[in-house]
């Protein structure tokens, strides 16, 4: 593989995580690694395997909460949110990295949760909706998008937030076409785009206000 083909699409730079040819890559390389060893007969393998199906103690944390749990090495993050620890805000969508509905914030910056593993997640500091408020009252890009009128049935919201969420923070005051560009990894359904840049664009002067 060249250096080019190593980084078409995304990277380990990649605004959303591992795209999945960088996975299915990483994946191809253990492989090889571990028959190569194989072949030579050494007495350890350089490549860990954890063998499909065996829990594997992970500690998480997520909203700056720790929480110490097993899981099998092939759940994802998105499915450890949801499932083991209750946090239903982040949303399963396509589940394939294209539609942006499970976007979290992992060390500040907005990653696709269906396509990293939980395991992967281990010594990040996660952050999902839930984690964006503080108690009952909602946060800057929260108060954004219902002042704009950004959403009708709902369901991306979760993910268009914490994607703005993960924009701001990294450009605190965009241009419109650096939100445009930053928000492009999440589809609505229902096609409220204009409302979600002006969201994003209001959250960014509210954030400003607050002194963040």
């Amino acid at each position: 593989m060249t250096e080019k083909d190593g980084k078409e699409g995304c990277g380990d730079g990649c605004p959303h995580g591992v795209s999945r040819r960088g996975f299915m890559t990483r994946v191809g390389a253990g492989t090889i690694g571990l028959g190569v060893a194989a072949a030579a007969g050494t007495a350890e393998a350089t490549v860990h395997e954890i063998p499909p199906g065996e829990p594997h103690r992970v500690t998480l944390t997520v909203n700056g909460t720790t929480h110490r749990l097993l899981v099998e090495p092939r759940e994802t993050l998105l499915y450890v949110l949801r499932e083991r620890l209750g946090m239903t805000a982040t949303k399963p969508g396509c589940e394939r990295g294209e539609c942006g509905a499970c976007t979290v914030l992992i060390d500040g910056a907005a990653r696709y949760a269906c396509l990293t593993l939980a395991v992967e997640a281990e010594g990040h500091e996660v952050t999902t909706l839930e984690g964006l408020t503080k108690g009952e009252e909602p946060g800057a890009v929260q108060r954004a998008f219902m002042d704009e009128d950004a959403l009708q049935c709902g369901y991306c919201t979760p993910g268009q937030i914490v994607a703005a969420e993960g924009l701001l923070r990294a450009r605190p005051d965009p241009t419109l076409e650096e939100i445009r560009t930053g928000m492009s990894g999440n589809l609505c359904r229902c096609g409220a785009y204009v409302h979600i840049f002006r969201a994003v664009k209001k959250a960014s002067v509210l954030r400003k206000d607050a002194g963040r």
